[in-house]
This record gives structure tokens, C-alpha cells and sequence, in this order.
């Protein structure tokens, strides 16, 4: 039982190792190891996810210390689910650097440092206490910087430094909240925390809850605490950009809605009410952002912002049906994001510019690589029958049994300024008569290694959206276990846990 909870950590970090010891050989080398390990990585992902499928949450106590005193791993429908999505498109993205990235960049430690967060990132959903989701926030976030500013050019070094400032005050907020917090509450073990945190008292317990909102907030690109995000995810090369694009922000969301289910649950009508409108205004500001910008990879920073803001809606409403779509609403933004960053890439090389000014005429020269295009971009757009729309529909059906009507209003537009933006940049790069590229780099064929990652991402979007059935159970089994938090306590503390009795709106116990 233990070994499948703890290969999802120990693969990548032998993977580091064994990286760091062959950069400075042959490329080829690196680019086999680097593969073998994501493949193996995405395999034990699936080993997790159907382990917790079959036998319920899995717990493992770290040196054998019992929780709440030692380190605990914890994985159940929610975390597994976004460990095997979140392994799916690092594979891919692994993949397409090998295609990608110059060798410099290789031989300074490319492949190591990817490992390294995906270290952080597994470790990140995977474990049971707050300290180590801290200690795994920074292995992260030390890794991405070093990600950001590898080619020490003046963009990136700018847009690095923008990344890491604001995320070292996130780091501050994290750490302050759990240093009160323990103080008051003796434990930073969330199991514990979840027993202990009904008995304090309450106005001290949604201050804390709004320092932890803050901190993840800025983690995730929350309204009005994302301009970090926009102002550096385009400055990287583009495999750097989409691994962010996919996971970085998607850990914050999972923190909030671990904390914001297991955690502060004392007080919804105030706690998740201000989740309720900072979800709306993000989504706003992120796609009116988008509207406004002229180069591709800045298009589709903004809108990593405006798609946050539907998962935090069904956060925000805590219903089995709003936590349902918020699950399904990541799995299917993870593998399309990643996806549309990788497609932009090959857009980007193509026309020889991502400036859509610069760009023109690639359907006629590549219709294959304008299919590709179309199939995310719809998806995001939330059009049938792609992902995006079921996820979509199940915000906006949760929103409307919650009786939220002005967000789904809000949801709704935004979806159909999504679907304007994404075909601006259909008409500009596609559509549009001629660019600047020369004849040489529009002919150019793409190797094999950065074309098969963006087709097997778009048959898993079309896949997710005509066979949803499976996703959507999932899915929903996932938000019920959030909700049921008396599970979580038995399975981590065992027959330390004690009865807790609270209600859900949605009908779930605490």
C-alpha cells in the first residue's frame, strides 16, 4: 500500500539524480532518461489514482511516526486525479522539450530542474499536514524561478524576478497563517486541524482562513492577486511556459479547496461568499485582459486567470455539485492549457513571431497545425462537445442550483468573450491573408517529438468531452469525499478521530 503513495515522489526525485549525474554527456542521454522518467512517473500516477479507486483514501505515516506527530502522505479521488492529469501533460510537455530546447539550456540543468518541480508539485498533493505543503510550495517555487531566468536573458530575468517576488509574499502569508495556527491549535496536521479548528474560536479561526486565502490566492492568480502571472509566464521558452500553465497555478487551486472543505468550514456565508466574488471578478479581469493583448502567449496568460475563476466558483459555492465541477473543471483545464502553450509554440516557430500582427496565412501552409489550434480553443471556449463545455455546464448548473445567478450571469459572458479572444487569434494567425515569417520557417516541418505531444493532448480533450461519462463520475465521487471529512479523519488519525458534527449546504458532514 505504502510503495504506490510513495512512488509518485521517489520516481522523479532518482529521476534528478540520475539527470544531474549525465547532463554534461550527450544529449540523447538526457532526452532517453528524461522520458523514461515521466513515462514511469504518469505510470505509478495510475497505480495511485486506481489504487484509491478500488480501496478508498490511502494513508502512509512517513518513519512510522502515527499522525498527527510525524509526516503523512494522504491521497484520495481528489489529489490522485490531479496527480495522473498533472503527470499526463509533464510527459508531454518532456517530450516536446526534447524537440525544444537549446543546448545550453540542457546542459545548465533543464531536465533536473523539471523533475525538481514535479517533485514539488506530486509532494504538493500528496501530503497531509500543512508544514510540508509549505516545504513543498518552495521546492516548487525554487525550482520554477531557476526554470524562469535559465537563459539570462533580460525578459525572462524580469519577468523571474516579477514571479518570485510576488510568490515570496505568498510564501510570507503561508507561513505566518501556519505559524498562528499552530500556535493556538498545537498541529499543523490537516486531519487534526479539522477536529481541533471547531472547538477555537471562530472570528480568530476566519482571520486565519483569509491569510490562508491570501497566500494561495496569490498562489493560484486569484483576483486581484494575479498580475504576477501575466507579467512572466510569455518571457520563458515555451515548454517552461506550458508546465507552468498547467500545474503551477492548479496547486494553488487544490490548496484552496482542500483548506476551504476540510478546514474553514465554520463560517461559509462569509468565508466562501468572498471566494463567490473574487471567483467572478477574476474571471472578468482575466478575460478582458486577454481581449487586449496582440501576442499569443500573452492571450492565453490572461486566460489562465479567467479560467481560474470558474474553478473557484464551484470552491465557492461548497455543494457537492459545485465541488464536482471545480474537479472536473481542472482536469480538463490542466490538459487544454498545456496544450494550447504547446500549440503556440509550433505557431509561434511557424510564422516567426508571436505577435499576432506578424502572423498570417498558416492554415494554408499548415492546415493540420490550425485543427490542433481549433480543438483546445474551442474547448476553452466551452464549446460541444469538448471538455470545456461540460465543465462549463456544470459550473453554470451548480451556480444555478446554489442560486447564484448574477455569477453564472458573469459566467456565461465570459465564456463567449473567451470564445472571441481565442478566435482572434484564429483570424490573425490563420485566417489572415500573409505575415512577416520567411518562406523558409513557414515551410519548416516540425519534428515528430513537438507535433505527437499536442495531437495526443487534443484527442484526450475530445476524449474527456464525447466519452464524459467516466471523468464526470469520477468527479463527482471526488467531491463527495471532499465533503465527507470524517472519512479523511479516520483514514489519517484512525481511532484518534473524533465525531465533529457539522453540516454542508449541500447535504455533506463534516
Amino acid at each position: 500500500m505504502g510503495l504506490t503513495l510513495v512512488l509518485p515522489l521517489l520516481i522523479p526525485l532518482v529521476t534528478t539524480l540520475v539527470l544531474f549525474a549525465v547532463r554534461q554527456r550527450r544529449r540523447v542521454i538526457s532526452h532517453g532518461i528524461a522520458i523514461i522518467g515521466a513515462t514511469l512517473t504518469l505510470l505509478a500516477a495510475a497505480v495511485l489514482l486506481a489504487d484509491v479507486w478500488t480501496h478508498g483514501i490511502r494513508v502512509i505515516a512517513i518513519g512510522r511516526w502515527p499522525p498527527p506527530y510525524g509526516i503523512v502522505l494522504v491521497a484520495d479521488l481528489f489529489s490522485s486525479a490531479l496527480l495522473v492529469v498533472s503527470q499526463l501533460v509533464s510527459w508531454a510537455t518532456v517530450v516536446y522539450a526534447t524537440a525544444w530546447m537549446d543546448p545550453d539550456r540542457e546542459r545548465a540543468g533543464f531536465y533536473p530542474l523539471v523533475f525538481v518541480l514535479l517533485v514539488g508539485v506530486n509532494g504538493a498533493f500528496l501530503t497531509g499536514d500543512l508544514f510540508n505543503l509549505y516545504v513543498w510550495f518552495e521546492v516548487m517555487l525554487m525550482a520554477s524561478f531557476v526554470l524562469l531566468v535559465l537563459g539570462v536573458e533580460r525578459g525572462e530575468v524580469e519577468g523571474g524576478i516579477k514571479y518570485v517576488s510576488l510568490n515570496l509574499l505568498a510564501s510570507t502569508f503561508f507561513l505566518s497563517a501556519a505559524g498562528i495556527l499552530y500556535g493556538i491549535a498545537g498541529t499543523l496536521n490537516l486531519a487534526d486541524l479539522s477536529v481541533v479548528l471547531p472547538r477555537l474560536d471562530p472570528g480568530i479561526v476566519t482571520v486565519i482562513a483569509m491569510l490562508f486565502a491570501v497566500a494561495f490566492g496569490i498562489k493560484a492568480a486569484v483576483f486581484p492577486l494575479f498580475f504576477w502571472l501575466p507579467a512572466s509566464y510569455h518571457t520563458p521558452p515555451v515548454p517552461v511556459s506550458a508546465l507552468f500553465a498547467g500545474l503551477l497555478t492548479k496547486v494553488g487551486v487544490y490548496a484552496l479547496i482542500r483548506v476551504f472543505t476540510l478546514l474553514f468550514v465554520h463560517d461559509p456565508g462569509w468565508t466562501h461568499r468572498i471566494l463567490l466574488v473574487c471567483a467572478a471578478s477574476t474571471m472578468v479581469t482575466g478575460v478582458l485582459g486577454a481581449l487586449a493583448q496582440q501576442e499569443v502567449r500573452r492571450i492565453l496568460s490572461f486566460h489562465i486567470v479567467s479560467q481560474i475563476g470558474y474553478m473557484i466558483f464551484g470552491l465557492a459555492l461548497l455543494t457537492p455539485l459545485g465541488l464536482s465541477s471545480s474537479v472536473y473543471y481542472l482536469i480538463h483545464h490542466i490538459v487544454v492549457k498545456t496544450n494550447l502553450f504547446l500549440i503556440g509554440g509550433l505557431v509561434e516557430r511557424t510564422g516567426g513571431s508571436s505577435r499576432l500582427a506578424n502572423l498570417g496565412g498558416l492554415d494554408r501552409i499548415h492546415p493540420w497545425l490550425g485543427l490542433i489550434f481549433l480543438i483546445p480553443a474551442l474547448s476553452l471556449a466551452g464549446i460541444p462537445p469538448l471538455s470545456g463545455f461540460f465543465a462549463k455546464l456544470l459550473v453554470i448548473r451548480a451556480g444555478f442550483a446554489a442560486g447564484t445567478y448574477c455569477a453564472v450571469a458573469v459566467a456565461i459572458v465570459v465564456s463567449l468573450l473567451t470564445l472571441l479572444s481565442m478566435l482572434k487569434i484564429w483570424n490573425e494567425a490563420f485566417w489572415k491573408e500573409e505575415g512577416h515569417a520567411p518562406s523558409s520557417s513557414l515551410q519548416a516541418k516540425h519534428s515528430l517529438r513537438l507535433v505527437l505531444p499536442s495531437v495526443l493532448l487534443a484527442l484526450v480533450t475530445i476524449l474527456i468531452g464525447i466519452a464524459a461519462e467516466p471523468v464526470l463520475t469520477l468527479s463527482t465521487e471526488a467531491a463527495e469525499q471532499l465533503l465527507d471529512n470524517q472519512a479523511y479523519r479516520d483514514a489519517v488519525l484512525g481511532a484518534r478521530s473524533a465525531q465533529v458534527a457539522y453540516t454542508f449546504p449541500g447535504g455533506g458532514h463534516a
